[in-house]
């Protein structure tokens, strides 16, 4: 299907001048139009969040809208829905043995850890961020025992639910693929 007349020239000065050359041209994801009716005080609301946030049109805001939606949707019933997510915490590495009781939370879940990245803060405070997937209930779970313990502070999750492959080297495979 020609879209317009430049994917049209393309197409021939491909075939004349490119024979051996099979050009591909991608097509994107089809899109369905819906159309919805705010009031005005509301849809000057959302004009105010959509600048704030620097959308640049109402089409991208609300698909971004629907898709945290969903995804927290999805994320209210975790039994067997799988993520990526990263947790950062905040912790005094001068507390006893705090570093130590962390890194040995990690090397008990390493079905979960994928990376940490360490960065000292300053002379007593260090952040950690560490990369999990797996099952959103002992990513979460995980999260909850690592954030209790004594000595660590700010600590927050940003869970992302992905698809999930059976079939791979007979073993579970996962690829973070997000589902919207």
């Amino acid at each position: 299907m020609v879209v317009n007349a430049f994917d049209e020239r393309l197409r021939r000065l491909a075939r004349h001048r490119l024979p051996s050359v099979l050009l591909k041209f991608p097509t994107g994801p089809t899109m369905q139009r819906i159309t919805i009716s705010l009031s005005d005080s509301l849809a000057q609301d959302f004009d105010d969040w959509m600048q704030r946030r620097q959308y640049g049109n109402r089409s991208e805001a609300v698909r971004d809208m629907v898709r945290a939606t969903l995804e927290a949707d999805r994320l209210s019933e975790p039994d067997n829905q799988w993520c990526v997510a990263s947790l950062s915490y905040v912790y005094n590495h001068h507390a006893r043995d705090l570093a130590e009781r962390l890194t040995a939370l990690q090397h008990d879940h390493h079905d979960l850890v994928l990376s940490s990245m360490h960065v000292h803060l300053d002379h007593d405070n260090c952040l950690e961020t560490v990369m999990l997937r797996g099952p959103v209930k002992n990513v979460r779970g995980f999260a909850d025992v690592l954030i209790a313990e004594s000595g660590v502070r700010h600590g927050r999750i940003n869970v992302v639910p992905v698809a999930v492959e059976t079939t791979h080297y007979r073993q579970l495979h996962v690829h973070a693929h997000p589902h919207t």
